[in-house]
């Protein structure tokens, strides 16, 4: 199992990551790909992955609610140094649920756009944000010609995702799909050659308001399984093989999704 998603820089890990990520390893858990929010945590994770190598992989990205270019560019320049020891850029997209004026909209597809184009320049994936933006996300990928994609815990329709599907994009689907309609109707409707499987840690466990945590993503796959009516094991080869697909050649420093 590859946990595709999870915030292992986030506070709520703070006393007790190493137990953490010995339960993850004791579930199955064979690679991680922590992403981050903003500068500090794409230090934190490239620290933790040179650390933790054989299970972390790290990626760097800025929130999309925060409409900072100065702090977009200067996390551009690190990325671009850094690209050899990261797997993907993200937490990087949009977010309509937060930001709601155009003006501001405006500038965060220009964020967006700037992170879109390293990730070209770079061949990197995009680990991609799209609260109440599914649609516009999806046409903005593919305005702007990205390859590599994984719209992370999608929450538009399934018809919305279906334009993603035939460009190639990956999505991921977080154990909240246990209690979440819509993820269910989405999972049905996706093919599994798309499918991949997170956690969001700490947020969007199986249990609204309880800590997540890598381990969980069993419960991502289980869910799955059960609303594909497919054996475990079966599904569990395919959602591995997608994520082999997506970052194995992101970065030859990493073991982690290798």
């Amino acid at each position: 199992m590859f946990d595709t998603h999870a915030h292992l820089c986030d506070p709520a890990f703070a006393e007790d990551l190493s137990a953490v990520l010995e339960r993850a390893r004791a579930a199955g858990v064979k690679g991680i790909v922590a992403v981050g929010e903003t500068l500090e945590d794409a230090r934190f994770n490239l620290a933790l992955a040179d650390r933790e190598g054989e299970l972390v992989a790290a990626a760097a990205g800025l929130f999309p609610t925060i409409l900072d270019r100065s702090r977009a560019e200067e996390l551009v320049r690190w990325i671009r140094a850094h690209r050899e020891r990261l797997v993907a850029i993200g937490e990087v997209g949009l977010d309509h649920w937060k930001i709601r004026g155009e003006s501001d909209r405006k500038i965060q597809r220009s964020i967006f756009g700037r992170f879109v184009d390293l990730s070209l320049e770079l061949d990197l994936p995009l680990n991609v944000h799209s609260r109440s933006a599914g649609r516009a996300t999806i046409e903005f990928l593919i305005e702007r010609g990205a390859r590599r994609v994984q719209l992370h815990a999608f929450d538009g329709r399934a018809a919305s995702a279906q334009p993603g599907v035939d460009a190639g994009y990956f999505f991921s689907i977080p154990p909240s799909v246990v209690r979440s309609p819509q993820k269910q109707k989405l999972v049905r409707r996706l093919p599994i050659s798309c499918l991949l499987v997170e956690t969001d840690s700490p947020v969007l466990a199986a249990v609204a308001g309880e800590r997540n945590e890598p381990s969980h993503v069993a419960r991502s796959l289980a869910a799955i399984a059960e609303l594909k009516q497919l054996p475990i094991d079966e599904l569990a080869r395919a959602v591995e093989s997608n994520s082999r697909r997506l970052y194995t050649a992101a970065s030859p420093s990493s073991s982690a999704l290798s």
